[in-house]
């Protein structure tokens, strides 16, 4: 390959640490919660999903279920239920770790209605979840997020590498740091499992050290064993080095 290649394999070949997963203590966003949305079906997949999580390193889970009018149309109740039953299992079986619930919030009326009425499930210090269509770019979400500010929430927006409408550009990610927002990533987007269009944006955003929290947006255990499979992987390695929110939780 020459020297550009025998560069290049030096670069990749600097950081041998696999990703330390107890070092970031939280994942703040999965959908465990049985039923209730595309994740979990079981309670029995559930615990094989905690079981997992608990084995890689993580100290506390705070899953957020999807909250979407007409497709997931879940609610405080429905959340907070579903968080006991699984938690009563948990009990049953003698598996401690500490597990929580607040929401993934799909951007649309629905959830400014309630952002205006101060009905929000959110996590740690007032931090609230919201993801965005992953098929046209939204508008006035500037004033959406002003909105969640004023009524005292912290949004944080989810796997922003997955919005394909943003590749190549961080200038958003950017924008919205400014404003207050929180960016988020996917660790499977550094796998190459969403494809590599997103894998190269969440490579950007690492680099550019752009990201607030990183989470598992574990939906299935096959998540966590393909994360597993490539906690050795440079962009994972190089994670041991950044700062995230996630261990404040």
């Amino acid at each position: 390959m020459g020297w550009l290649g025998n560069v290049f394999s030096s670069k990749k070949n600097q950081l041998s640490e696999s990703f330390d997963i107890s070092r970031i203590r939280t994942d703040m966003h999965s959908h465990i919660i049985p039923g209730i949305d595309d994740g979990a079906r079981s309670i029995d997949e559930s615990i094989a999903i905690i079981q997992k999580l608990k084995s890689l390193g993580y100290q506390k889970l705070i899953t957020t279920p999807h909250i979407m009018a007409e497709v997931y149309p879940n609610n405080r109740q429905t959340i907070t239920s579903g968080l006991d039953a699984l938690k009563k299992e948990l009990d049953r079986l003698q598996l401690e770790i500490e597990i929580e619930a607040a929401a993934e919030y799909y951007f649309d009326d629905n959830f400014f209605q309630n952002v205006q009425k101060g009905d929000v499930l959110t996590f740690s210090d007032n931090y609230a979840l919201v993801e965005f269509s992953f098929h046209s770019e939204p508008s006035n979400e500037n004033v959406l997020f002003f909105e969640m500010q004023m009524k005292g929430y912290k949004p944080v927006l989810a796997h922003f590498e997955r919005y394909t409408y943003f590749n190549e550009f961080l200038d958003k990610a950017k924008l919205y740091k400014e404003l207050g927002v929180n960016i988020q990533m996917n660790l499977n987007s550094l796998t190459g499992h969403y494809g590599q269009t997103v894998k190269k944006q969440a490579e950007k955003l690492i680099e550019s050290n752009l990201v607030d929290f990183v989470a598992t947006d574990c939906h299935r255990i096959q998540h966590l064993t393909l994360l597993e499979a490539h906690i050795n992987d440079y962009y994972f390695c190089k994670l041991n080095s950044l700062d995230f929110k996630n261990a404040i939780l």
